[in-house]
């Protein structure tokens, strides 16, 4: 059987205009089955899907919205009508393909049977175009080539174990992907990154405001997260939690408070943030990135522990109110495809 018999595919997306129609005909072969998961478009996305021969799952409005409930749809209506699937490739709405992707990592399941789980690097479509999209480029190539305990959004999945461990965790509303990593591995499941492009990202970062609400889901994710794995031996992003709350939470609220008894000298201690960026910087340097790329990876990393922390602390707060968990967005809808379509004369 070929690679599209053998591999389907799920797109997941809201508004996501012509990065959808992007991710979709990158895909499209009229062979591979592929499958469409609408999350409450208006910018006629199913009707864009539909017209490339995909299967459309509109999301039931009355509940809340999340990416891992979204592939979990996706994937019961792919298995539902396309049995003879063994791979199964997700893929969110602003992300496409990379030419031979699919191929690179069926053929890198067929011969590790062990694997249950492929992924390669993620790149940025427009890098240049604001420094928050060059931090996610970088952000994107920070792994290894190799077995690896965690994979992104953009994975390909033997099917079987997806669906023996029940799939992803729909009440996660980010950083899914890490937690599904960590069942597959106690499964007995390993992971692999290979040496190949996987998918084009176009991340649309452009203001600050999106890259502080992306930072604070982050630390949301860390949080609840956390709170299901974060015990022995795994002990999940329990490294990430306990370095948010001292340099995002007590340790400026400290250096402020004891300013007055200290005649200023407490504040010294906020010395340690440019610190960290000017380290990181340097370090991300010696790994072959530019300071085009470098320096801005450095200074979110040195003050992303701010917005980390107001994401940790807003889960504790849902957490111990009993609140429904809420995706944090950071991106705004694209233009309607319609209009898409007019301006260019497509």
């Amino acid at each position: 059987m070929t690679s599209s018999q053998t591999v389907g595919v799920v797109v997941i997306g809201r508004n996501e205009g012509e990065r959808l129609v992007r991710s979709l005909d990158s895909v499209v072969d009229g062979l591979r089955p592929v499958v469409y998961v609408d999350s409450g478009s208006t910018d006629g996305s199913c009707e864009a899907a539909r017209d490339r021969g995909v299967t459309v799952v509109n999301l039931d409005l009355s509940l809340p919205f999340t990416a891992a409930r979204a592939r979990n749809a996706g994937f019961e209506r792919l298995r539902e009508q396309s049995p003879q699937v063994e791979y199964v490739q997700f893929i969110d709405g602003d992300c496409e393909v990379a030419a031979g992707w699919l191929e690179a990592a069926a053929i890198a399941l067929d011969q590790h049977p062990t694997v249950v789980a492929v992924c390669g690097w993620r790149r940025e479509r427009y890098p240049d175009r604001s420094p928050y999209n060059r931090i996610c480029d970088v952000e994107w190539r920070m792994g290894h080539v190799g077995e690896t305990t965690h994979f992104g959004g953009d994975v390909m999945l033997r099917a079987s174990a997806f669906a023996a461990v029940g799939g992803y965790n729909s009440g996660v509303i980010a950083a899914e992907d890490d937690e599904l990593s960590v069942r597959l591995r106690q499964a007995n499941g390993s992971i692999l990154r290979i040496d190949h492009d996987s998918t084009l990202h176009d991340a649309n970062i452009h203001r600050l405001s999106q890259w502080w609400q992306r930072a604070k889901r982050c630390g949301y994710a860390y949080a609840q997260v956390s709170s299901l794995h974060g015990a022995p031996p795994e002990r999940k992003f329990v490294k990430e939690i306990r370095r948010t709350w001292l340099w995002g939470v007590l340790v400026p609220l400290g250096a402020i408070a004891l300013t007055p008894f200290t005649a200023g000298l407490s504040l010294l201690v906020l010395g340690r943030y440019p610190l960290t960026a000017l380290r990181t910087i340097l370090g991300t340097r010696k790994r072959g990135f530019s300071w085009g790329e470098s320096i801005p990876w450095g200074v979110s990393c040195g003050a992303s522990v701010f917005p980390e922390a107001f994401g940790v602390v807003k889960f504790t707060g849902d957490r111990l109110l009993h609140r429904q968990h809420e995706i944090i967005e950071y991106k705004g809808a694209q233009t309607p495809i319609a209009d898409t379509i007019q301006i260019t004369g497509r």
